[in-house]
């Protein structure tokens, strides 16, 4: 199961309807493949979905539902995997920060398993090779000539072998890519607290999908509070029932002090630095989880519509 090659397929059928998606096929001096997704062009819903899902490694299966009025009026975005250790964290998670002259951006996709030096893929056990790869940046700009080179050298891959695509967070696109990571969210919190990731079977996520904000500082703002104060997840796991009894109260957002606040007022904190914010925050409002043997279902977590509606509006 080649990550990068299934995320390549999804990644073919949105090239293979660009113009009805609104985004741009571009190929950079280094022969680098760029897709537009909402920089310079529109993007939409439509291109969101594609992306969120090529993020996954097209293991994963976004949509738009309607949304739960009592946080906000509109759609929600949900995203349902049975493979969530390879989606979600071999792919999905933001783990690559990538930056240039004038030029920076978080990276996901699963580029990051053929590149493999985080952390993280030693614990998990998904590093891969591949001739050709696929990653995914939440950045305001088009990446430059030396970035396209820079990541095909990280990956080992020769520079018309690398397909990048970009939205920023204060697009459409990009909301909904961001807003689809709840899954991950939870996944991340479970393994950065101790917990076995690999007794995870399937996974659920909800959350609202925010207006589009009118720069990218606010809709990083919007997006995480979507997923902090509004997302819901829903886990099938395997094990024994104690375990998750004291694991579950750990896997909220409400589990971090920084937990309360609008996100662009803790980011303007800690000096618009993620790494710098408690890594404990980065989880959705409320985790369910199911155990497939015992057949127990426990509930951690509340959602918070003040903090929903103070981000939305502002």
């Amino acid at each position: 199961m080649n990550l990068n090659r299934l995320a390549l397929a999804r990644c073919e059928q949105m090239v293979n309807r660009a113009t009805e998606l609104h985004i741009a096929v571009l190929r950079d001096e280094t022969g680098a493949r760029i897709i537009d997704c909402g920089v310079h062009v529109p993007g939409g819903l439509e291109a969101g979905i594609g992306l969120a899902e090529v993020c996954m490694a097209g293991l994963g299966r976004v949509d738009l539902v309607p949304g739960n009025r009592d946080l906000w009026p509109g759609p929600a975005v949900t995203v349902r995997t049975d493979q969530p250790v390879a989606s979600c964290m071999a792919s999905q998670y933001a783990g690559w920060q990538i930056a240039g002259e004038n030029f920076f951006a978080m990276g996901s996709g699963p580029m990051r398993a053929v590149r493999g030096r985080e952390e993280l893929f030693e614990q998990i056990g998904r590093k891969e090779s591949a001739d050709a790869v696929v990653g995914i940046l939440e950045a305001g700009k088009l990446p430059h000539e030396d970035v396209c080179h820079h990541v095909a050298l990280e990956c080992g891959v020769e520079p018309e072998k690398l397909t990048l695509m970009v939205a920023p967070t204060s697009s459409l696109a990009g909301s909904i890519q961001v807003v689809a990571r709840t899954i991950e969210t939870a996944l991340h919190k479970l393994h950065e607290v101790g917990f076995d990731i690999h007794r995870v079977r399937s996974g659920f996520g909800v959350a609202p999908l925010p207006p589009v904000a009118g720069d990218d500082l606010a809709g990083i703002g919007r997006t995480n509070d979507a997923v902090l104060y509004g997302g819901e997840v829903t886990l099938w796991v395997t094990g024994d029932d104690d375990s998750l009894r004291e694991f579950g109260p750990r896997i909220p957002s409400s589990a971090s002090p920084d937990h309360g606040q609008p996100f662009a007022e803790i980011f303007a904190r800690y000096d618009r630095d993620f790494y710098k914010i408690d890594p404990l925050l980065f989880s959705p409002a409320r985790v369910i989880l199911n155990n497939v043997e015992t057949g127990t279902s426990m509930q951690f977590g509340e959602f918070d519509p003040q903090v929903i509606h103070e981000s939305f509006t502002s």
